[in-house]
């Protein structure tokens, strides 16, 4: 005796219900499918998904409405699959203009790379030797300003910017 006929005997086991749920309405969801997406393979992989969810998670036997329920569990995944896709573009539309940023001139990308060294070198130095070396040099901050806004004394920001300078020379240096 083989599966089918194994599961004919057992009239209202989850498999069956699930089974004939399948074959009573799978064509009819994937022509539902079509009609929104326009696309026959899309509609198939969707109709796929719906019925897994139905498989995974829910009691096949308390769906009165087996039509509504397939529509509602589709048009969630169809909505999830549009979001998807819209994250996607931009996230492409982001690495396009990236490219066009980064590539748009040899000078440009100098330049690029310059604030990145300069970020990493930055980066190096202790917290109040970068706030003195970035309030003097963009702020325009004289040094007794500075080390009055960090809290240290002048001599020490002296020692923040000789710190600093050191390793921009390091840096240039290679």
């Amino acid at each position: 005796m083989n599966s089918a006929a194994v599961l004919s005997l057992v009239p209202d086991t989850p498999t069956l219900s699930v089974e004939r749920m399948y074959r009573d309405h799978h064509a009819w969801l994937v022509g539902w499918l079509r009609s929104r997406l326009g696309c026959s393979q899309q509609a198939a992989d969707l109709a796929h998904d719906t019925f897994l969810r139905l498989i995974r998670g829910n009691d096949v036997q308390e769906i009165r409405e087996p039509r509504a329920w397939l529509t509602t569990v589709a048009h969630g995944l169809m909505v999830n699959q549009w979001r998807r896709k819209e994250i996607e573009r931009a996230y492409l539309h982001t690495l396009v203009l990236q490219d066009l940023i980064y590539a748009s001139s040899p000078e440009q990308q100098t330049l690029v790379d310059t604030l990145v060294e300069i970020d990493t070198m930055l980066a190096s130095l202790p917290e109040k030797a970068r706030q003195a070396f970035l309030s003097v040099h963009l702020d325009g901050m004289t040094y007794s300003q500075v080390a009055e806004k960090i809290g240290v004394s002048e001599r020490m920001i002296k020692k923040y910017m000789a710190q600093a300078m050191l390793v921009c020379l390091r840096c240039q240096s290679g």
